[in-house]
């Protein structure tokens, strides 16, 4: 199953291509993926990337590129589930230029829908606790700290928390702002 393209005011969520592995894995290179588990080197950020793409035939769901209307590529937003991950998560990262711009919650609006119209209940954020800007974002969707949900496999409270979305039937947006 190819990524669907999705279309906000500002955004499309379209599927990655080569262009966006260049620029991602340069992110992953560097000192901005601490919250990542990076820096992450080129070669395994290639295979991280490539499976998150791949995770759309496996799965039904992946990664989606984000993309402003001009052809900018910002960064990266999907509901992603390695084997180690207990639950389907909605992650997401953006390129530095795109930061403070609404482009993450536009994204994950987006995102949030389209998971609600393909029958997802509830979806989950692991997120560092020290990434306050990640933490935020999750609260500003709506997600609440779950402090009991499984962690991904070798994962520590001390290291990663979980926000959980809970979605509504409908899909309606207006619930996750």
């Amino acid at each position: 199953m190819p990524a669907p393209t999705l279309h906000t005011p500002r955004l499309t969520l379209r599927a990655h291509v080569m262009a966006d592995f260049e620029a991602l894995c340069d992110l992953f290179e560097s000192d901005r993926a601490a919250y990542m588990g990076g820096p992450i080197p080129r070669k395994q950020a290639w295979r991280w990337l490539a499976s998150e793409v791949g995770m759309w035939d496996l799965l039904g769901h992946g990664a989606w590129g984000i993309e402003a209307k001009d052809g900018t590529f910002l960064g990266q937003i999907g509901l992603l589930k390695p084997p180690h991950f207990p639950e389907v998560e909605l992650g997401w990262t953006l390129l530095d230029h795109a930061e403070g711009k609404g482009y993450a919650t536009e994204a994950a609006l987006a995102v949030l829908n389209w998971a609600a119209e393909q029958g997802y209940a509830t979806l989950v954020s692991y997120i560092d606790p020290a990434n306050a800007r990640s933490i935020a974002l999750a609260e500003r969707l709506g997600a609440t700290h779950d402090p009991d949900a499984a962690l991904p496999t070798g994962e520590t409270p001390e290291e990663t928390v979980v926000y959980r979305h809970r979605l509504d039937a409908d899909g309606n947006p207006e619930a996750y702002a």
